[in-house]
């Protein structure tokens, strides 16, 4: 399969390094800026599982005139418009469209500019993010690709997909429930990032503190109620998994919105926070803390744009 990946970040740049890495067809879909740094200095992978560099293929926007065989979007969602026209000459009728960005509004953008048929339900689970010298730096050792049809049983696509980004560095696996695993997801991170945030700590830091577990709780509680009112209440599994996330001592976990914030960047604060508590609204369901998250973050980017103007 011929793989384009929007974008050489945290996400795209990762988990499309170690497809090349294992000898995969792999071309990514980059700006000029981030172009002519990967043409200097190759795509670097600082990793817990060991280091790594190459020289990938890259394209820009202006060259893309073929249809790929999957187009792997993990671009931030604030941008997902601007990809989405730019990469738009690279989906033919059997494209098969990998979005693994956080939240759940982009599937509807996605289907609604490309079509239900051509878009996979997908989520990533990697801590990663971008150095100043533009290397893909890996935090901890998660490393995971959970993909599926939005709607009916597993396809020979997504078979083939799976059997694609089985190489080192990716734990993959496709799902017969993915939009379960996509609510799950949203509980988890929405949980991390509204707690992360509002504290400005990590998740160790939090729990060192009085009321501290107790805060991650209460926002857990409210986004897991907003999941069970949609139609996806989160499996016994995921809680247990969650719980002992959100209680490990000495953690250094702490959302990527957090990360984004301690370096004045945009968020994505209302894709993942504003989207939890909009279903929460519409659904009649209470969530003050979640609330107060979504608010703190909200107030940080109208400083952030008032700086910056």
């Amino acid at each position: 399969m011929r793989v384009l990946v929007i974008g050489a970040g945290a996400l795209g740049g990762y988990y499309g390094a170690c497809v090349v890495r294992a000898g995969g067809d792999v071309t990514f879909l980059v700006r000029a800026k981030r172009a002519e740094q990967l043409r200097r200095n190759g795509l670097q992978v600082v990793s817990p599982h060991g280091d790594f560099a190459l020289q990938p293929k890259i394209i820009q926007a202006s060259d893309l005139k073929e249809p790929y065989d999957v187009v792997l979007v993990g671009v931030k969602a604030y941008s997902l418009d601007d990809a989405m026209s730019q990469f738009a000459p690279a989906v033919g009728a059997n494209t098969m469209v990998l979005p693994i960005l956080n939240g759940l509004k982009h599937v509807d953008a996605l289907t609604a500019r490309f079509g239900a048929a051509r878009v996979l339900g997908g989520l990533a689970n990697v801590s990663a993010g971008l150095d100043g010298d533009g290397r893909v730096v890996q935090f901890m050792a998660n490393q995971t690709i959970v993909f599926g049809e939005i709607k009916g049983p597993l396809s020979e696509r997504a078979l083939a997909l799976e059997k694609l980004l089985k190489v080192p560095g990716i734990n993959v696996r496709a799902s017969e429930a993915i939009m379960q695993d996509m609510w799950e997801k949203f509980v988890q991170l929405s949980t991390l990032a509204g707690i992360t945030c509002l504290m400005r700590a990590s998740v160790g830091d939090i729990l060192a503190v009085p009321n501290g577990e107790q805060s991650i709780f209460r926002l857990f509680a409210e986004c897991c109620a907003v999941a069970t009112a949609s139609g996806f209440e989160p499996r016994a599994a995921f809680v247990e998994f969650d719980r002992k996330l959100f209680t490990t001592l000495d953690s250094p976990l702490k959302a990527s919105m957090l990360r984004d914030i301690e370096r004045g960047s945009m968020t994505e604060a209302e894709h993942i926070l504003g989207d939890m508590a909009n279903r929460a609204r519409s659904l009649g369901i209470d969530t003050p803390l979640l609330d107060l998250a979504r608010a703190h973050v909200a107030a940080y980017e109208v400083g952030r744009r008032r700086a910056a103007s």
